[in-house]
C-alpha cells in the first residue's frame, strides 16, 4: 500500500463481518479478505470466526507458510488504532454456591453401600429356597 496507510477504529473493522465484506486484524494491521473468502484454504467460515477481534493468535496458531503472509499484503488497508482494541477480557470462573446439602451426599454414600449388600442378599435367599425345594 503506497503512502500512509489509514488507521481504522476496532468498531469499524469489527462491522465488517460478513462473507461479502469481512475484515481482519491480524498483527496490528486490517486486511479486507472479502475477495479472499472463496479461495481460503480453511473455506471461509474460518475467516469470519475470527471477525470482531484481534485474530493475530489464531493466524499464528495455525502456522501459514511464507507465501501466505506474502499474500497477505495485497489484503492490508491500512492499521488498527490500538486505543480502540477493546480490552480482553480475563477468564472468571462462575462462583460455586456452597452446598449446605451435606444430607445427599451421605444418603448417596449409604445407598452405594447398601445396594450392593441388598442385591446379593437376594441373590443368596433366591438361591437357598430354589436349592431347598
Amino acid at each position: 500500500m503506497a503512502g500512509e496507510k489509514k488507521v481504522f477504529g476496532f468498531e469499524e473493522v469489527a462491522g465488517h463481518n460478513v462473507t461479502k465484506d469481512c475484515w481482519l486484524i491480524i498483527a496490528g494491521k486490517v486486511y479486507d479478505v472479502t475477495s479472499f473468502m472463496d479461495e481460503h484454504p480453511g473455506g471461509d467460515e474460518v475467516l469470519l470466526a475470527v471477525t470482531g477481534k484481534d485474530a493475530t493468535n489464531d493466524f499464528e496458531d495455525i502456522g501459514h507458510s511464507e507465501s501466505a503472509r506474502e499474500m497477505m499484503e495485497k489484503y492490508l488497508i491500512g492499521e488498527i488504532d490500538a486505543s480502540t482494541i477493546p480490552v480482553k477480557r480475563t477468564h472468571v470462573s462462575p462462583q460455586q454456591v456452597p452446598s449446605n446439602d451435606k444430607g445427599d451426599d451421605m444418603l448417596i454414600k449409604i445407598l452405594q453401600f447398601l445396594v450392593p449388600i441388598l442385591i446379593l442378599g437376594l441373590a443368596f435367599a433366591i438361591r437357598q429356597y430354589t436349592k431347598s425345594e
